[in-house]
């Protein structure tokens, strides 16, 4: 009897080492209480209504309760998923007064006017170089709406390439669209050039029927005008490349400022704080 006793412990034995490995591994991936309060920077309410609300997955095991580790790490992570789904990218990701310097360093160095507005072409920034024909222009309160129209035109435009298209003065402009998280948030311009030089005639017509709308003193325009800047073939495609290159850097500082917003409000979620 006893032989068959030590027999049945013994064929026993593996299970109850299984069991044993298996409680140990499950309690390695456990953490107490004061574990997720240290890791997470919170205090011990916090944590069990983090436990209530579904935030923390725990198992209590005798009259204390234990949490998941995985599901710790996940927090720290930032695996909470999108604090409210569906919300648009808002342009406040793009932090104008880092965007404002670097606009004005490309438009001085490119030679041409540069300004960052919104998806209804209303300007986000100063514009940056401006010449003292569009100084004029914006002097007027209709060629400013005026120039806020030729935005809005440019933000309107298909495709990512930049095209070349004339403003309600007559000047050329193009334009890269700027994307967050795949969404259209702001549009870089470039402009207040020629992309030839324009016939004599034209354009003393051109500038007297712009002075007479915009109520703005014929000589003055017309010796404003003289200055503006003739772009050839290959300084268009300069600045092509270029305003493209500012575009990216852009909406690199907007992704990660976009993801610096979202972990901060999982951190205020996670601790109940209300942004």
């Amino acid at each position: 009897m006893q032989n068959t006793i030590v027999t049945y412990c013994n064929l026993l034995q593996p299970i109850a080492d299984r069991n044993k490995l298996a409680y140990k591994l499950i309690m390695d991936n456990l953490l107490t209480a004061k574990q997720v309060q240290d890791l997470l920077k919170v205090d011990r309410t916090t944590v069990y209504r983090m436990l209530r609300d579904g935030r923390l997955t725990g198992v209590k095991v005798g009259q204390q309760w234990r949490f998941s580790g995985q599901s710790i790490e996940n927090l720290l992570d930032g695996q909470l998923g999108p604090v409210e789904k569906g919300t648009p990218v808002s342009v406040n990701v793009l932090p104008l007064h880092c965007v404002q310097p670097i606009q004005d360093v490309f438009a001085e160095i490119a030679e041409v006017g540069s300004v960052l507005t919104d998806n209804n072409g209303q300007p986000l920034t100063k514009a940056s170089n401006s010449c003292d024909f569009c100084k004029l222009i914006l002097g007027s309160e209709e060629g400013r709406r005026g120039c806020i129209e030729s935005w809005q035109k440019l933000v309107q435009l298909e495709g990512l390439s930049p095209e070349f298209i004339p403003c309600h003065a007559g000047l050329m402009y193009t334009r890269a669209p700027i994307h967050v998280q795949g969404e259209l948030i702001a549009t870089l311009i470039a402009g207040q050039f020629h992309t030839h030089a324009p016939d004599p005639k034209d354009e003393v017509a051109r500038i007297r029927k712009l002075a007479e709308r915009y109520q703005i003193n014929f000589n003055l325009l017309t010796q404003a005008a003289d200055s503006t800047s003739v772009l050839d073939k290959r300084k268009k495609s300069q600045l092509s490349q270029w305003l493209q290159r500012v575009a990216r850097t852009f909406e690199q500082i907007g992704s990660e400022r976009s993801d610096l917003m979202n972990r901060l409000k999982q951190i205020s979620v996670m601790s109940d704080i209300m942004p």
